[in-house]
């Protein structure tokens, strides 16, 4: 996992409120269908939400549109990898 690569939270907008990795962009699961054309613009970006499992939806929802991305887990998760490569 690359400190430069934009990291996408996929969860509510009052989740990400909550707490964030800092740096992280917020683009509900339900809003990423309507904003390919940005996914399109990233390289490689990191997708997270609680769990991983709203980020491993959305992962599987950009492959299937050619976009190339990767699901990182829990939010929390990335948080701790991000900071460990500091």
């Amino acid at each position: 996992m690359s400190n430069n690569r934009v990291i996408i939270d996929v969860r509510s907008e009052m989740e990400f409120m909550g707490g964030n990795v800092a740096g992280s962009i917020n683009i509900p699961l339900q809003e990423v269908p309507n904003r390919l054309e940005e996914f399109k613009a990233m390289e490689n970006p990191i997708l997270c939400c609680a769990s991983g499992n709203r980020s491993g939806q959305a992962v599987q929802f950009l492959k299937s549109h050619g976009i190339e991305c990767e699901n990182g887990g829990g939010w929390m998760e990335v948080n701790y990898k991000m900071a460990q490569q500091q």
